[in-house]
């Protein structure tokens, strides 16, 4: 069966500053730098951020490989770390500035759109340390400060510009779950900080109308959009399904698209007592400066049912979870490796979602990958990893994101996460997500089998999939 795209759909791979560049000559910590510092035995076999794949010192390089697979766009952010000396100021440090203009020119040379992320869950520590990081509305206005400056020195080349990835991680991992510095436990300190990130990227967006130049720029946020479905259709199931969307899904997706939050969802914080502070000048902000674009990653959905305990029930922290429990559903895909169901008709959920009840505002798979541990196993006489796992992964989702584009979801392109194997935070180099792998000893990098099956769907827009996988 012939899978077909549209023409200009970008084929392209996504990853991130601090996961690729390594810390060479940064003048600052961000929060990973910092608890890998304070805390090596957090990271799997003791592999921090220094252990990084090299693109500071190999873009050249690099951006070579990623044509060499055909990628016609490639998403990366600008590490705040790096390209700000001083943090209060704002002012920047001209190395940084070289670099990034040396990164942006060298993939328009190869023909590769860059697409830039402001903020990729790395916080400045000393923001963190002095001001409480996203607790703190003062670190929303560096924010600001720091996009600004982003937008005047590349915005002539780049254009497309996006504020944020994935902001719920940080409000789960660093505030409620424990799995991003600094490890808090504290439900009312988390609805702020959702709060105050939907502050800071309005606030950058208000920034990119005044400072953009670029008659063909757009600005965007990128979301991990994964949807709640109920264990049964039971109406406990239904309702816990229902308030796991709304945390999950359209809490930053609605203030991005429409300008404002869900009543409901207020509602609800407000009787829970935890509802964040704002002003009506902020909610002005939010409002007026929406994005133009959506970035959405997908992994895997969540299955949720309604909680075992009652939501009423006495409880120290106040936590999103006390109206629903995970659901694992008997007979799930799994990929054992990571941990993670794989259901591919999510994708086209989400596409008809976006379509329904989010304007039908232009959108792009930001990330979606399949990270596998050991992938030496793989290795073939050649040299080559045989990564037969990863080409099905991919043509599953892009089966069911193609049924979402023709029925009507604007849906421009899809990115893997990620073009060259790179360090993944606590997980370090456990699993592997490339179209490239990464010697991280030798920095010797080389096409995994996926590469080379990417580059001839991005030079013929279409490819061809087995029946029996449409079904799985």
């Amino acid at each position: 069966m012939k899978i077909e795209f549209p023409k200009d759909f970008w084929w392209g791979a996504a990853t991130s500053g601090p996961q690729s560049e390594g810390r060479f000559n940064k003048q600052h910590a961000n929060v990973f730098d910092h608890w890998y510092e304070i805390e090596p035995e957090a990271f799997y076999n003791q592999v921090g951020p220094d252990t990084a794949s090299n693109f500071y010192n190999s873009y050249k390089q690099d951006i070579a490989m990623m044509k060499e697979i055909g990628l016609n766009s490639f998403r990366t952010s600008i590490q705040w770390s790096r390209l700000i000396d001083d943090l209060e100021e704002g002012t920047v440090n001209e190395d940084a500035v070289r670099f990034y203009n040396a990164v942006i020119d060298e993939c328009l040379a190869q023909g590769i759109r860059p697409v830039m992320n402001l903020l990729h869950f790395d916080l400045p520590v000393e923001l963190q340390e002095k001001h409480g990081g996203w607790e703190s509305k003062h670190v929303v206005d560096l924010f600001a400060k720091f996009a600004a400056q982003c937008f005047r020195l590349f915005g002539d080349r780049v254009e497309d510009w996006f504020t944020f990835n994935e902001p719920l991680v940080i409000v789960d991992g660093a505030y409620l779950y424990q799995f991003h510095y600094p490890n808090i436990v504290d439900g009312r300190k988390a609805v702020q900080v959702a709060y105050n990130i939907t502050l800071a990227s309005a606030k950058a967006i208000a920034a990119y109308r005044e400072f953009n130049t670029n008659p063909k720029g757009r600005i965007g946020i990128i979301l991990n959009l994964t949807p709640s479905y109920p264990a049964t259709d039971s109406p406990e199931d239904l309702a816990a399904a229902h308030f796991a969307n709304l945390w999950m899904n359209d809490m930053f997706l609605g203030a991005s698209t429409k300008g404002q939050f869900s009543e409901e969802l207020v509602g609800i914080l407000e009787k829970d007592g935890v509802l964040w502070d704002s002003t009506d000048d902020e909610l002005s902000i939010i409002k007026a400066n929406t994005i133009d674009v959506l970035g959405v990653n997908f992994y895997h959905p969540s299955r949720v049912k309604q909680p075992s305990i009652s939501s009423n029930s006495l409880a120290v922290d106040w936590m999103p979870t006390k109206y629903f429990d995970n659901y694992e559903m008997p007979g799930r895909r799994m990929n054992v490796d990571k941990g993670w169901e794989i259901y591919p008709k999510a994708l086209h959920d989400i596409a008809l979602n976006i379509r329904d009840n989010y304007d039908n505002i232009p959108w792009f798979v930001s990330e979606n990958g399949m990270g596998v541990s050991r992938e030496e196993r793989y290795l073939n006489e050649e040299g080559i990893i045989e990564d037969d796992y990863r080409i099905q992964f991919i043509q599953e989702h892009l089966y069911w994101l193609a049924k979402g584009i023709e029925e009507g979801s604007n849906c421009f392109g899809y990115h893997l996460w990620t073009p060259i194997d790179c360090w993944s935070w606590k997980n370090a180099y456990r699993n592997r997500y490339g179209f490239i792998a990464n010697n991280i000893h030798t920095q010797v990098k080389t096409i995994k089998k996926s590469g080379y099956w990417f580059k001839e769907v991005t030079q013929n827009n279409h490819f061809e999939i087995l029946e029996d996988l449409t079904r799985l």
